[in-house]
């Protein structure tokens, strides 16, 4: 298999979840079993070389490649969740989505000072995602190794956001 099959499997919807958004759609790629083995393979071989202690990822698409990643490379997982659905000590950040506003959090205690951190998500469109969930995590002390995604929207120029970490992104568009 290679990155062009696991490409092809990801649609297009558009004004999808509000008009002039082109939403990209990973749910046929997930429900293709060899697809997503391979995408987390591929996604995993990126982050060995950064020997993370542990994988955080962004709720929601990015906890099933940030679960899978974690298994993969046997360390923990870090649930990044949206404000209010975790249930213990929090610390919060808002930032801005390419369509709105949001707040997610992370638990106080989910990242010791000095853990290696890879931060995973699905896609990175306008980074803004990203660079909360990574303040947050060395916020509490961790070691920001990489921030990994499936796929970068180029053309929203969401790196920009991400500059002081390694990115890498399996499948890059410039649409």
């Amino acid at each position: 298999m290679s990155k062009d099959k696991i490409a092809a499997a990801i649609r297009d919807v558009r004004d999808f979840p509000c008009p002039g958004i082109v939403y990209k759609d990973i749910t046929p790629l997930l429900k293709d079993a060899a697809l997503f083995a391979e995408a987390v393979e591929l996604m995993a071989e990126m982050c060995r070389p950064l020997r993370p202690s542990c994988v955080a990822a962004v709720e929601s698409r990015g906890f099933i490649f940030g679960a899978a990643l974690a298994l993969q490379l046997q360390c923990g997982f870090v649930p990044v969740r949206k404000k209010g659905k975790l249930p213990y000590h929090t610390l919060a950040a808002s930032y801005e989505l390419e369509y709105g506003e949001a707040t997610i959090e992370v638990h106080r205690d989910a990242v010791q000072p000095g853990e290696r951190v890879v931060l995973v998500d699905d896609v990175l469109a306008t980074g803004g995602t990203a660079r909360a969930a990574a303040g947050l995590l060395r916020e509490l002390g961790g070691e920001i190794v990489g921030v990994n995604f499936l796929l970068e929207l180029s053309f929203l120029n969401g790196r920009e956001q991400l500059q002081e970490y390694r990115v890498s992104s399996l499948l890059a568009t410039g649409n």
